[in-house]
Parts: structure tokens; C-alpha cells; sequence
């Protein structure tokens, strides 16, 4: 006997999700309601608490695209002030700045429309939906660091083997103390979005924004040392800043790679099998798969349950699995469970396509 169990997270039916977990085969008139509420489960698509966690993760969409307009419009503050600064000072080197903070504002772009596309409802032929546009975008993130990295370099070499002169460098100072707090602002608030929503993308985008205010701090300290007759000082700080943007690209290369793997938290799936295990009527967990689709968790998983069960006591085990399961995983949206007697091996027909 094989029975499967699949929730869907765009359906709910209003039920009430107070189960009566007692599997005896008594008929009394507690026993036949239940009997009758299992029925009703196993003849129509169940889901538990399908509307709160569609609501959910609508919601983390939402501040996820609210982080990205508060970021454009502070970096646009930010780059604005620089602009003026640099019409006053005259400086090549934040000038080159401004520009790198246009094109930080400017990647909450792609990253939005990826925020955008993952709210489409799933289709035929998008039957996972469209939450992999959030990967998409952290790749077009990643590819922009790698550009910065390469232009501060670039700017960087260029400025050793042919200085320039910089003035007014208080206002440069100044300059680069605004842009560097401002990128930090933004940092911070889309990591912390990012990390709540579980957006990986919006995480390395975060990392950028702080790449970027560690390229005004080279300003800043490259304006301090051409200030005591220290022409070198501005390239040799860049190129110390390019060192930092290599490593800040690293962690961001690896956050958006592991979710391209489908790479999962061990201690989300460690608490998704203790979840599972201790559900009354589970003997064991046979397998279990986790993926992150955007910034929503996807979950499959079989298990054993006894061969005396009828269809209708092995399909009432899975749904107070899955129901368990969706309030011990947070940002977890769907769970596919398929149920398996604890007998022979009940596979062995499809054995050789494995």
C-alpha cells in the first residue's frame, strides 16, 4: 500500500486543523466524525494553513522590494551629494566613485523584477513557479562585484603610474565620509531584509553596498595622505580596497552558488527529521529533500508508517506530518509527503529506473 500526500500552497479549503490523532478502528460517534473529516481530506487538495503561508511569503516578496526602493532612494541621496562635491572639487577619483554608486542603485533593478516575477502564480510550464528569478538576479549581482573589484583595480593602477593631482580635499573627506555611510545604511538593511526573507540574492546585494562604501573609505583615506605629500596614497589605499571587495565577493559567490545547488541549512533538515520522526504513527523517515526556490523552502519526503493502516489512517499520519512540519520550518511554503508501509520493498517495479 503506497499512499501520497502533497500540499499546495495556492489552495485552502477552510478546514479546521485540530486533528484527532487517535488511529483506533473504534466506530463511535467521535470515531465516525473523524472518519468522516479524514475522508473529506483525502477526496479534496488539503492544505494546512495554505492562506498564511502564501500570505507569508507575499509579505517577504513585498519587504524584499520595499528594501530595494529604500535602497535606490538613499544611494540616489548619496550619489546626488557626491555629484555636487565633485563639481566643486574637481576629483577624477570621486568622480569614479559617484559613478560606482550609481551602479550599486542600480542593481536593485534586476533584483526587483526578480522579486516581481517570483510573486507570478506557477503555470504549466513554470509548475515551480518563477522564485528562481531571485537566483538569476544574484548572479547578475555577483557579476557586477566582480566589475567593481575590476574598475577600483584598474583606477587604482592607473593613478601609480600617473598621478593627479586632487583639491579642495576637505570636501572630498567629506565625500567620502557620506558615501561610505550611506552604501553602510544600505548594507546593513538589505542583509538583515535578505537574511529574514531567506533571499540570497538580496543578501549579496547587501555585500556589494558594503564593497562600494569601502571603495568611498579609499577615498577618503587616499585624500588624507595626498593631503601630507603623499601622492602614492590614494592608488595604494584602492588597491588594499580591491583585496577587501575579493574577499567580499567570495561570500556572496558562495551564498547565490549554494542556493543554484539547492544547498540547504543541515540544522533546517536536522529539525525537519525530528519534526517528522515524532509524529505519532511515523515508524521512520526514509528520505528527505530540501530546496530553496527564491526565498521560499520546498520540502519532499517518505515515510514509513505500518501496512495494517487503511488509506484513509495512512493519509490523516501525512497530514498531521506536513501540518507539523509547515509550523517547525519557518519560511517553509510546501511539502509533498508520500507515505510507505512498512513492509517488502514496495518499489521494486521502478527499482531499475534509479
Amino acid at each position: 500500500m503506497q499512499e501520497g500526500h502533497h500540499h499546495h500552497d495556492n489552495h485552502d479549503h477552510g478546514h479546521d486543523h485540530d486533528h484527532d490523532h487517535d488511529h483506533g478502528h473504534g466506530m463511535s460517534a467521535g470515531g465516525r466524525q473523524a472518519l468522516r473529516h479524514r475522508l473529506s481530506h483525502l477526496l479534496t487538495p488539503h492544505s494546512h494553513d495554505a492562506a498564511d503561508k502564501v500570505d507569508s511569503a507575499m509579505e517577504s516578496s513585498k519587504d524584499g522590494i520595499r528594501a530595494l526602493w529604500i535602497s535606490l532612494l538613499v544611494l540616489g541621496v548619496t550619489a546626488a551629494l557626491q555629484v555636487v562635491i565633485v563639481l566643486l572639487s574637481g576629483s577624477v577619483a570621486l568622480l569614479g566613485d559617484t559613478l560606482h554608486n550609481v551602479a550599486d542603485a542600480l542593481t536593485a533593478v534586476p533584483l526587483g523584477v526578480a522579486f516581481v516575477l517570483g510573486r507570478r502564480v506557477a503555470n504549466r510550464r513554470y509548475t515551480y513557479g518563477y522564485g528562481r528569478a531571485e537566483d538569476l538576479a544574484g548572479i547578475l549581482i555577483v557579476l557586477t562585484i566582480i566589475a567593481s573589484a575590476a574598475f577600483a583595480a584598474y583606477e587604482a593602477i592607473d593613478r601609480l603610474f600617473n598621478p593627479a593631482d586632487v583639491t579642495h580635499l576637505p570636501w572630498v573627506a567629506a565625500a567620502g565620509i557620506v558615501g561610505f555611510a550611506g552604501n553602510e545604511l544600505v548594507a546593513r538593511y538589505r542583509i538583515i531584509v535578505g537574511r529574514r526573507i531567506g533571499s540570497a540574492a538580496l543578501v549579496a546585494d547587501g555585500l556589494h553596498a558594503r564593497t562600494d562604501g569601502f571603495t568611498s573609505l579609499a577615498v577618503l583615506l587616499g585624500a588624507g595622505g595626498v593631503a601630507v605629500g603623499w601622492r602614492w596614497a590614494d592608488p595604494a589605499v584602492g588597491l588594499l580596497i580591491t583585496v577587501a571587495i575579493l574577499f567580499v565577493l567570495k561570500d556572496a559567490a558562495r551564498e547565490v552558488y549554494r542556493r543554484l545547488m539547492d544547498a540547504v541549512d543541515p540544522v533546517l533538515v536536522t529539525k525537519a527529521e525530528q519534526t517528522l520522526a515524532g509524529t505519532p504513527g511515523v515508524l521512520g523517515v526514509a528520505a528527505l529533500r530540501m530546496r530553496w526556490i527564491g526565498h521560499r523552502l520546498h520540502a519532499e519526503t517518505d515515510l514509513l508508517v505500518s501496512d495494517a493502516l487503511t488509506v484513509v489512517q495512512a493519509h490523516a499520519i501525512a497530514v498531521d506530518a506536513e501540518h507539523r512540519l509547515l509550523h517547525a520550518v519557518p519560511r517553509l511554503t510546501a511539502a509533498t509527503i508520500h507515505t510507505d508501509p512498512d513492509t517488502a520493498d514496495t518499489h521494486a517495479a521502478v527499482a531499475h529506473h534509479r
